[in-house]
């Protein structure tokens, strides 16, 4: 009984808590799994993080998306989690859970890329090696991106009022001013990569333009390959033509499949599709219409 009140409430449960939920199973089964096979989280994840090398990349493409769903520790993904629980509500305020997810999932593509890109073409990062994990670049794009479209919307912090635009605007300079200084500078690259593309989907919404519904529909034909086709209840045994009279009048005559008198039906279709209705003889069209009454 608690395990399908835990299923039912996770179903009906809104698409911050479901990410919630993910991304912290995830989290401890990484660490039960290493300590059940006497190993590393880093170990186990290693298939699933988001690699800078591009070769390395290409046989692992599923990176740059799988990277988001695994954290390095408890306060990397306790503060993740609720960050993404605060500015997530006022997104959902405002759109559907279709349009966070894909926000959501873009700004961590986003970010993922810009990570791959730096390492690779700005010479004081592609001297190590290195990789990326976590949700910080999904939860950037998140929060900047209702910041830059409900930019004067408050946010109660401790005892002051302070507008979402302010909260951007330092967020966005802080990750700027760390990435000299900071070990972990590819991290930081990455929340600007879903800073940049939460700001301009904003905009870009605030004038009319979705640049997203692309991946919308990406995502809808994907699960639609493994939703189970409906079979219709009803069997249609025959359609039959509609045939013009010169009036505009119209007859529709049903065949079924199981009526005994079903050549000579036939025979008068053919009839009426070579000649029209009028060439029927009273006789033909008095059988018509007793076999339409059965």
């Amino acid at each position: 009984m608690a395990t399908n009140n835990l299923s039912y409430q996770f179903k009906t449960a809104n698409v911050i808590i479901k990410l919630i939920v993910i991304n912290t199973l995830l989290f401890l089964f990484a660490r039960l799994g290493a300590w059940m096979f006497k190993t590393s989280p880093g170990a186990l994840m290693e298939w699933f993080v988001l690699p800078t090398a591009f070769e390395a990349l290409i046989l692992q493409v599923w990176g740059l998306l799988t990277y988001s769903f695994l954290h390095f520790d408890f306060w990397h993904i306790f503060w993740n989690m609720l960050i993404l629980y605060w500015f997530g509500q006022y997104v959902l305020n405002l759109f559907t859970e279709r349009r966070f997810l894909t926000i959501y999932l873009l700004g961590a593509i986003c970010g993922g890329l810009l990570f791959v890109l730096s390492y690779n073409f700005f010479p004081v990062l592609n001297s190590t090696l290195a990789y990326l994990i976590g949700a910080s670049a999904a939860v950037r794009a998140i929060m900047i991106f209702i910041a830059a479209y409900t930019p004067n919307a408050e946010m109660r912090i401790i005892f002051f009022n302070v507008k979402l635009w302010h909260i951007g605007v330092f967020v966005v300079l802080s990750d700027l001013i760390q990435i000299p200084t900071s070990g972990n500078a590819g991290g930081l690259i990455a929340h600007l990569g879903g800073a940049i593309f939460g700001y301009a989907y904003a905009i870009q919404l605030k004038k009319g333009n979705d640049i997203g519904s692309w991946f919308e529909k990406l995502v809808d034909g994907f699960v639609s390959l493994f939703k189970p086709k409906k079979k219709s209840p009803l069997k249609t045994v025959h359609k039959s033509k509609t045939y013009a009279k010169a009036t505009k009048k119209t007859t529709t005559v049903k065949k079924h499949s199981k009526s005994p008198n079903q050549e000579q039906i036939d025979a008068i279709l053919d009839k009426i599709s070579k000649s029209g209705y009028d060439s029927l003889t009273k006789e033909e069209k008095d059988f018509l219409f007793k076999a339409g009454k059965e």
